[in-house]
């Protein structure tokens, strides 16, 4: 009887809170990947300047302004959203970002710095396209086009920019870190 009765008090509390939305869903994830971009923009001058190859520094620069344009098409999809442009705290970019600090801690002076900071780039990349795929289609769904044609824009950078870090990484990167330890050995 008490189990019951107990049911039907978890029942109604979930009830009594008001219904969230796909467009609420949205403005959160929003916010998060508002945060995230932000994040990275504090963080991609750290790896550029840790990257012991100056090509591998370029593209972080590179992105760096990338992420700066980003964060202005945000800026443009809040207000075409009729929201505040502000992130909230993002557990998940701030773990991908810790990593890359690890890396960059462990590593330092090391073969195999650069090929690290290129897969920590790269998880944060992943990450990126993920939300940025996702809120496309919500913006498509919710019958936002101006902010799903901006969302498809960053989606488009983020994939050209993991493209260019995997070229990077098996191209340049990774040989030279495998030549640097065979040297060593």
């Amino acid at each position: 009887m008490a189990k019951r009765a107990k049911k039907r008090k978890s029942a109604a509390r979930r009830t009594s809170r008001p219904q969230k939305k796909l467009s609420d869903l949205f403005h959160e994830t929003l916010k998060d990947i508002y945060f995230a971009e932000n994040k990275i923009i504090k963080t991609l001058p750290k790896m550029a300047k840790a990257a012991q190859s100056k090509q591998l520094a370029a593209a972080f620069n590179k992105h760096l302004r990338e992420t700066q344009g980003q964060v202005k098409r945000l800026d443009r999809v809040f207000r075409i959203i009729g929201k505040p442009a502000r992130g909230k705290p993002c557990e998940a970019i701030n773990g991908i970002t810790d990593e890359g600090a690890e890396i960059m801690k462990e590593f330092r002076g090391m073969p195999a710095l650069d090929a690290g900071l290129v897969a920590a780039a790269q998880a944060v990349e992943h990450y990126e396209i993920s939300r940025y795929g996702t809120l496309r289609t919500w913006a498509e769904q919710l019958g936002v086009p101006d902010a799903a044609s901006l969302l498809q824009e960053t989606l488009d950078e983020e994939e050209a920019t993991d493209q260019a870090l995997t070229e990077l990484a098996t191209l340049v990167i990774n040989l030279e870190a495998e030549q640097e330890q065979a040297e060593a050995a």
